[in-house]
């Protein structure tokens, strides 16, 4: 009898215990379940994803994110990164409601104990799914309040999704430390491998993150211990745990989003760009793909030789000179190359698209073109002699040569492959100011809406960006076609939908990672065939006037020189058929470069630069227009090679109605006409 009363007791104490506890739980779910998140959006689970940045090539630049984090699909995760998290935090998973009654009996007890005083620790029961509500929707504070609502919506999570769905949320979710957030984002961080490619003892690394993951001193003991529960859970063999323990476990900075030095100038334009356009939230957790334009054997090649350089004149010197390079598609405006200076690290100026310096003799080409444009031939004669009594801004002005020389008539293209600065002040005095200023606006290096015209903005003494003179150059070989630079060809979203970029719809890419050029239908800025006679004229600047140092061995190269006043700044800007680059050397504070310094300096960088990029390339000689003539003439005379045979020839492009010259005039000396001209 006594066996059955206390029987019967014990039964009515359970019976009245759930009854209390049913109760409890239905008070509680009464208060606190009514204004619970709504969880159900997370069907469409969409997390923050960092967006990346490619090379042409493909090859990864750098990422931006707030929280780095690749998505990664339930069925691409490896079944043992899957089991290596299961069996650290939650060996229940695959059985329990949403949360583990076994583990919430345990931790309550320990958490009494403490209570009342005894060394025990906080213990948590949270499983997985309860993590994946507290991360979703709650708070991290430690509460009663806060756990009720989490084991509620645990439990309405699990009637609402998978477990595989529960699990790709919190493997996608979970901070794993170094602002890695998801398995993806941490494989690449400390192994730089996605994570397919983990080994065992890697995926038993990230499953023992969660508990600290800040902390590494400690991480192969939390490995290991993450190898035993997965032994004890039957996931794997002993031997197989024993193989993985052994494993030096190689944490490196993996994938920092680090980039090398040479590419961070144009990332960062590449960067604020983007800002501006897409706005930061799409920019930084977007998951966006960003194709850029940069070829990465062009820019390890361009910042190798403006460094090389920058070096050489550095040495020991206490201010350091710095410089640019900009090199581009003329076609297109795709910037393939961009250094903004020495060392990103030292100086994030960009000198190649935000410094504006006086451009010297880099703005002669517009003037001349100017020339050409009203029906001036190359063979022109131009008076080379003393300019007396000049007068500019209520200041004196004597024009100079940089040889202090004065050579009498010589041709326009003479004038202009020597880049001789008399010459060239007659000629602006004999086509306008305005009028040679009017091209330089139109061709982009000078401001449309340029203020106070006057004779020494028509010689260089006007500001611009390397960018600008380099895109107004492109313009004089890609038929007059104004053109915009691009750092970008295309952007796809988290989806692989295109959201942005210069293209509207994928493109047929050539093998040279090139897209096809669109034509433009606007009007082009100058005729075809007064282009080709400057692009004619720059071919000679190199091959023979100021700009020697350009040179490249087997291709047909045009550019030019300049320099402006005490030498303060040298720029050159140069191209070949299908590729134009500038370079720019100046202190950041406008001072002397010294003595020996020049031109010759910058068009060393180029030289080097094109060496590289052309390596492989063929030859191309420019694209000759319909209705020119070509005549073998001397080049300082400007008369036909046959009526003065005598020194340099070479092979003019005359349009209709023009011709060599009819009488050699004297090779030295002051010429016969005009000398001593006072304008």
């Amino acid at each position: 009898m006594k066996i059955k009363k206390a029987l019967r007791i014990f039964i009515n104490t359970i019976f009245w215990a759930l009854v209390v506890l049913v109760g409890v739980a239905a008070a509680l779910i009464l208060i606190y379940g009514n204004d619970l998140p709504d969880y159900k959006k997370l069907a469409t689970y969409a997390p923050p994803v960092a967006t990346r940045l490619y090379a042409s090539d493909g090859s990864l630049l750098i990422e931006y994110a707030e929280e780095r984090r690749v998505f990664i699909d339930y069925a691409d995760m490896p079944v043992q990164l899957v089991n290596a998290f299961v069996a650290a935090e939650d060996q229940n998973f695959w059985t329990h409601p949403g949360i583990d009654v076994q583990g919430i009996a345990r931790a309550t007890m320990g958490n009494v104990l403490r209570l009342m005083g005894f060394r025990v620790g906080f213990s948590g029961a949270s499983t997985i799914t309860q993590q994946v509500a507290k991360n979703f929707f709650l708070t991290p504070e430690r509460t009663l309040s806060r756990k009720v609502k989490e084991a509620i919506l645990a439990l309405r999570l699990e009637r609402t999704f998978s477990k595989q769905h529960i699990l790709t949320l919190y493997l996608n979710q979970i901070f794993l430390g170094a602002r890695a957030y998801g398995v993806g984002s941490a494989a690449l961080m400390y192994f730089n491998k996605p994570v397919s490619e983990l080994t065992l003892a890697e995926c038993a690394f990230l499953a023992s993150l969660p508990k600290a993951p800040n902390n590494r001193d400690r991480a192969v003991e939390r490995r290991n211990y993450v190898l035993r529960r997965m032994v004890a859970e039957g996931f794997i063999t002993q031997d197989a745990a024993d193989a993985a323990a052994a494993e030096e476990l190689n944490i490196n900075s993996g994938f920092t989003a680090q980039m090398a030095e040479e590419f961070q100038y144009f990332a960062e334009d590449v960067r604020r760009q983007l800002l501006n356009t897409l706005g930061r939230e799409a920019l930084y957790n977007g998951g966006l793909y960003i194709k850029t334009t940069i070829v990465p054997e062009y820019q390890r090649a361009a910042s190798a030789a403006l460094n090389k350089e920058l070096d050489a004149y550095n040495t020991g010197r206490d201010e350091k000179l710095q410089g640019a390079i900009i090199a581009m598609n003329p076609h297109t405006g795709r910037i393939v190359a961009m250094a903004g200076g020495r060392s990103f690290n030292e100086s994030p100026f960009n000198r190649a698209t935000q410094a504006m310096r006086q451009i010297g003799s880099t703005i002669k080409p517009f003037v001349f073109l100017a020339a050409l444009e009203r029906g001036m031939a190359p063979t022109a004669m131009l008076l080379d002699a003393p300019i007396v009594g000049r007068r500019e801004d209520d200041s004196m002005w004597r024009p100079e040569n940089y040889d202090k020389k004065f050579l009498g008539d010589v041709p326009l293209r003479f004038s202009l492959e020597t880049s001789r600065n008399v010459p060239a002040v007659r000629l602006v005095e004999q086509i306008g100011v305005d009028n040679a200023i009017e091209v330089a606006k139109r061709f982009g290096v000078y401001p449309a809406d340029l203020k106070n015209v006057n004779l020494s903005m028509a010689l260089g003494s006007g500001e611009t960006t390397l960018e600008r003179l380099v895109l107004g150059y492109s313009a004089l070989i890609n038929g007059g076609r104004a053109i915009e630079s691009k750092l970008v060809d295309y952007i796809e979203d988290r989806y692989g939908r295109l959201v942005g970029g210069d293209a509207a719809a994928p493109v047929a890419w050539r093998h040279d990672m090139m897209p096809a050029v669109e034509q433009d239908a606007s009007a082009p800025l100058s005729d075809a065939q007064s282009l080709y006679q400057m692009v004619s004229i720059l071919q000679g600047a190199v091959e023979r006037g100021t700009g020697k140092q350009a040179r490249v061995r087997g291709h047909t190269i045009a550019g030019k020189t300049g320099t402006t006043n005490e030498v303060k700044d040298v720029w050159f800007v140069g191209f070949s058929k299908d590729l134009i680059a500038g370079v720019y050397l100046g202190f950041d504070t406008p001072k002397p470069l010294g003595r020996g310094a020049g031109s010759h300096m910058a068009a060393r960088v180029f030289a080097d630069f094109m060496k590289n990029a052309l390596a492989d390339a063929p030859d191309q000689p420019f694209a000759v227009p319909d209705g020119l003539t070509f005549v073998r003439v001397n080049r300082r005379s400007g008369a036909a090679a046959k009526d003065d045979p005598d020194g340099i020839i070479v092979l003019e492009a005359f349009k209709e109605g023009q011709a060599p010259n009819r009488v050699p005039v004297a090779h030295t000396g002051i010429g016969t006409a005009k000398i001593g001209g006072v304008f």
